[in-house]
């Protein structure tokens, strides 16, 4: 892997759609690089610090979320004198977002008082009163022609369906739950699903029409889901329960064809593979010694002079565990974090009172694939949009790799740089690392063969 220098970011940055720029939050200001040269191509000026920004479909527009003055700035980059400033008022903006035309800004107001469609085109709005939430409970379909809002009003839920053509609500129904925490369009665009709060286990399937396919529900008298995700191929339904377990539903009958348990002892006849990441000594010649500090320091961990490995450990394995507190809200545990890959054999989870550990599930097969062990709480993971490779990151100064050969770590040869998000590009060829105050981008190898696999020095 060929890494590039640190450049400051004080906030957000992500790349845009077609992997030709990368945005950058610095203070106010907005920092648009070239994805391949780093070289600053735009620079706009924000009123107040950044908080979020969000890429156009199209990678032609981008917008900017200033939290402490309640509004949205836009930008665009082919047209650089054309700016946009939207300000709600004494109603204020708590989350913005683009619709999938690139040509309009959802807004939701504070207190989710009303959902407002902002249009670039003619400058004419929409409002949709009383949205359920403010940076959740709105989802599009793939093709980008029908939007489905989640709405509460007389101390019910509701979804209201909007064509995206000229935002008009094409019809609402009401749902059958307690608290609706969000919804998600099945990839095919055919269904939606619906979860309740964690308070009420119920997952709910929904026609457009508002018809009830099925309704789901593992067990009662106890914190229920944590997680909802559709497999790619939409085929499978993933949902993770706070009772640490992880339940796959088929399409076609709504049935669980699969229930994944997260043991904190692993023990035979579990034939995955368990990798837990070690310190290795640094073996150091006697000549060795007369070499520069600088030389010592920059070869070696920060804790000393070691390198960072994989070790295959053998059942039964321990895994490092930490019981949630009962007298705390939103106790760790459950399946807090899910991804799947691209091609939807896999599903990564980490169960919130297992930080350290990530689950690989082989969904063909149906088994357990890998377990990675690390030694610090795992704080991102992402799959790579182009093959079977999966990237995490626990705050540390390395990279760590799986693929269905073996999991590999590798160093950031950066001083101080320590990895605490990472996201990748659209065609997999690039890796953004973000650092507390910096980022840096990783160009990484192209994954041809599911059997081959990398050294730590790659």
């Amino acid at each position: 892997m060929e890494f590039t220098d640190a450049y400051k970011q004080t906030g957000p940055c992500c790349f845009s759609p077609d992997s030709r720029f990368i945005a950058v939050a610095v203070d106010y200001r907005l920092v648009i690089r070239d994805a391949f040269s780093f070289k600053v191509v735009q620079l706009f000026s924000c009123l107040e610090k950044i908080s979020y920004i969000e890429w156009a479909l199209d990678s032609e527009y981008i917008l900017c979320g200033l939290h402490k003055r309640p509004m949205i700035q836009a930008w665009s980059l082919t047209q650089p004198e054309w700016t946009c400033k939207i300000d709600e008022g004494p109603a204020g903006i708590a989350y913005a977002r683009w619709s999938p035309d690139s040509r309009h800004i959802l807004t939701t107001s504070e207190f989710q008082l009303r959902l407002t469609v902002w249009s670039l085109v003619n400058t004419a709005c929409v409002h949709v009163q009383w949205p359920k939430h403010a940076a959740k409970g709105i989802a599009f379909t793939k093709d980008g022609k029908f939007m489905a809002v989640c709405t509460r009003h007389d101390c019910k839920d509701y979804i209201n369906l909007l064509s995206c053509h000229n935002w008009e609500i094409m019809g609402n129904f009401a749902v059958d739950t307690l608290d609706l925490a969000d919804i998600e369009w099945s990839p095919d665009d055919s269904t939606i699903v619906a979860w309740d709060s964690p308070l009420e286990y119920k997952v709910l399937v929904y026609s457009p029409d508002g018809r009830c396919l099925f309704k789901y529900q593992a067990y009662e008298s106890g914190l229920g889901v944590k997680s909802v995700s559709w497999s790619p191929c939409g085929q499978f339904l993933a949902v993770g329960s706070y009772d640490q377990m992880l339940r796959i539903l088929g399409h076609l009958t709504w049935k669980t064809f699969a229930e994944f348990v997260h043991l904190s002892n692993v023990r035979a006849p579990c034939c995955a593979a368990i990798f837990k990441e070690v310190d290795e000594p640094l073996k150091m010649d006697m000549s060795e010694l007369s070499l520069s500090d600088e030389y010592i320091e920059g070869n070696s961990d920060a804790q000393g002079h070691y390198r960072v490995k994989y070790e295959v450990m053998e059942v039964p394995v321990a895994v490092p565990f930490q019981k949630p507190l009962v007298d705390k809200p939103n106790p760790k545990q459950g399946i807090g974090l899910m991804s799947w890959s691209g091609d939807s054999q896999y599903v990564c989870t980490r169960n919130d009172s297992m930080l350290s550990a990530l689950w690989i599930w082989d969904i063909r097969r149906l088994e357990l694939a890998a377990i990675l062990v690390q030694k610090d709480p795992i704080r991102a993971v992402a799959w790579d949009p182009t093959c079977t490779r999966l990237v995490l990151c626990t705050g540390s100064s390395h990279l760590y790799m799986w693929t269905p050969s073996g999991a590999y770590c590798v160093s950031v040869p950066l001083p101080q740089f320590n990895v605490s998000d990472l996201k990748w590009n659209s065609n997999g060829s690039c890796l953004l690392l973000k650092d507390k105050e910096s980022f840096c981008c990783a160009a990484v190898p192209l994954l041809t063969d599911e059997s081959s696999g990398y050294s730590s020095d790659d």
